[in-house]
């Protein structure tokens, strides 16, 4: 299936190539031009925003035969290794899975032997949080006097769980979401790629939807390429293979309670369940819709924090609802719904909960 192998399949195989996280991939050009690569990195940030890719391009690059540039030449049999899973001298580990203090003992049993290959071991550890203690201390050890030929990369999205002792031998580098224009510029040359012709409001709704997460953004399009025939990808092939909700029929909804229509808000709920839509995600996007109104509320010079979330006819019909509710208003609509998101995930009659929610605030 496309939605399993398409983040894979286009992952970047250059620095050049990596967007969004240009503060890294900036650190890194020079650590490599200058030749001081630290021997221990801590690659922290949320999940699906390139921590893993990173590592395994900078893994690339200090072991890449071709000396001719900073970046991996991906022609080299080091670099064709790495890229086809079969590099000897790239360890990735999972402590997700791999958490215990065995699995370390034998982790620095193998960094004692020199490189295969290439001029460096590459050691990844991804979810390094998830060691247990015991293990962390075992690998305190190998960081504090490590070989010259080993260099490790803690990648993890949880850095306030790792040991002090940790990220003071390590240089860490934080990774950070993905602008909204920085994802649907990679849906759309993977469509291009892919020879799909795909509407620009589609992707716009999966990129929304992504929050801040590429790897996300990808397996979503793929699931959508997959079950559309990869020939066309419309506004309605998004909402139905992926349940997710327009952002218009949030912007409507508001309308009704700002209107205090409780009989056309609950008709509006129920046409909607029987359209077949997720009411989680639909509340979610209430959630998200009311939270921009509260900020268009408290300042209009907010409205620069959500512009590129919206198009400029969605900003000024935002702009106009927003002055039919006060900021007490907005604030306890929000309360009510993510009460409600946490009832529904928990009640065996979630489109009463929504209901009710409705009720209260008409």
């Amino acid at each position: 299936m496309k939605d399993l192998v398409l983040y894979r399949k286009y992952r970047p195989q250059t620095f050049s190539e990596v967007s969004g996280q240009d503060h890294v991939v900036k650190t890194l050009l020079s650590a490599l031009k200058s030749g001081k690569v630290a021997h221990a990195y801590l690659f922290a940030g949320p999940r699906g925003v390139g921590k893993t890719t990173t590592a395994r391009l900078l893994a690339k690059a200090v072991n890449c035969l071709d000396s001719s540039s900073l970046e991996p030449c991906n022609k080299c049999d080091s670099c064709l290794e790495i890229m086809e899973n079969r590099a000897m001298d790239l360890i990735e580990i999972d402590a997700a899975s791999n958490r215990g203090i065995e699995e370390i003992r034998e982790l620095r049993e193998r960094i004692r032997f020199t490189p295969i290959k290439g001029k460096y071991k590459v050691f990844v550890i991804d979810e390094a949080h998830q060691l247990t203690k015991e293990a962390f201390n075992a690998l305190l050890k190998t960081l504090e006097e490590p070989p010259a030929h080993a260099i490790f990369i803690l990648a993890t999205t949880e850095a306030h769980k790792m040991l002090p002792t940790i990220i003071s031998r390590v240089q860490r580098f934080d990774f950070k979401k993905f602008g909204l224009n920085d994802i649907l510029d990679r849906l759309e040359l993977i469509s291009k790629k892919e020879k799909v012709k795909a509407d620009k409001k589609a992707l716009r709704i999966i990129a929304l939807n992504a929050e801040g997460h590429m790897r996300d953004a990808e397996s979503m399009l793929g699931k959508v390429m997959a079950f559309s025939g990869d020939k066309e990808i419309s506004v309605e092939d998004v909402e139905n293979i992926l349940g997710i909700v327009d952002i218009n029929l949030a912007i409507k909804f508001i309308d009704l309670l700002a209107d205090k229509d409780s009989k056309k808000a609950l008709e509006f709920i129920d046409k909607f369940i029987n359209q077949g839509y997720d009411l989680v995600q639909f509340i979610q996007s209430l959630i998200n819709y009311s939270r921009k109104l509260l900020l268009i509320k408290i300042s209009k010079d907010l409205s620069k924090l959500i512009k590129e979330e919206l198009s400029s006819e969605q900003l000024n019909t935002a702009i106009k609802q927003a002055d039919k509710f006060s900021i007490e208003e907005l604030s306890k609509i929000i309360e009510i719904f993510i009460e409600t998101l946490f009832k529904m995930k928990r009640s065996s009659f979630p489109q009463l909960e929504v209901e009710l929610a409705v009720v209260e605030i008409c």
